[in-house]
């Protein structure tokens, strides 16, 4: 069973940065694909940013393009989603996801297999 757990979510002025951390405290896949989405309140989950096992290559919604990073620790069993000029519109609850048997990363968050509980960033304007 793999069990995600994001950490690292607050209240933050809009410029400031943010790291959000993805730990795997359950069965451990290196070689499933694993993403980010967010959901601002009223809104559909929305994609943010994906990591492929294959070519270790990742990939970014255009809204969040060139501020957030997207890296993974497989030792450590950690994802983790590096958040810079933060926005307003980057409110949202975050969440994690893994894709069993996946290698590729997904922007449909129905082709994720496991998902965290997820954690609150808030960004003030």
């Amino acid at each position: 069973q793999v069990q995600l757990v994001e950490s690292g979510g607050g209240l933050m002025q809009a410029g400031a940065s943010l790291r959000l951390s993805c730990a795997n405290s359950g069965r451990t896949c290196s070689t499933c694909a694993m993403g980010w989405f967010r959901q601002a309140p009223g809104k559909e989950r929305e994609f943010v940013a994906g990591h492929s096992v294959i070519g270790d290559s990742t990939y970014y919604a255009d809204s969040v393009k060139g501020r957030f990073t997207i890296s993974r620790d497989n030792a450590k069993k950690t994802l983790y989603l590096q958040m810079n000029s933060l926005k307003a519109e980057d409110t949202a609850v975050y969440y994690c996801a893994l894709r069993w048997g996946g290698y590729y990363y997904s922007r449909k968050a129905d082709e994720y297999t496991y998902w965290g509980q997820g954690t609150q960033v808030t960004v003030s304007s």
